[in-house]
């Protein structure tokens, strides 16, 4: 298990757990969505090979259209 910050909040999660499989989970595959890991913003190629480690710190942001 790894208890990672995500959103400014704790939660905790499977060890071998990567950005994609957090994103299915909070199902959040299908959106617009960045991520920042530790203050470095991720590709979306790579969602599948970062895993989650203690004490990381995530960031998601979601982009909202609108005028």
């Amino acid at each position: 298990m790894a208890k990672i910050q995500l959103n400014g909040k704790k939660i905790t999660v499977k060890s071998n757990f990567s950005i994609f499989d957090l994103l299915k989970k909070l199902k959040l595959t299908n959106k617009k969505i960045a991520i920042e890991h530790n203050g470095i913003i991720i590709q979306k190629i790579k969602y599948k090979k970062k895993y989650l480690k203690n004490n990381d710190k995530l960031e998601i942001v979601h982009f909202i259209g609108g005028g």
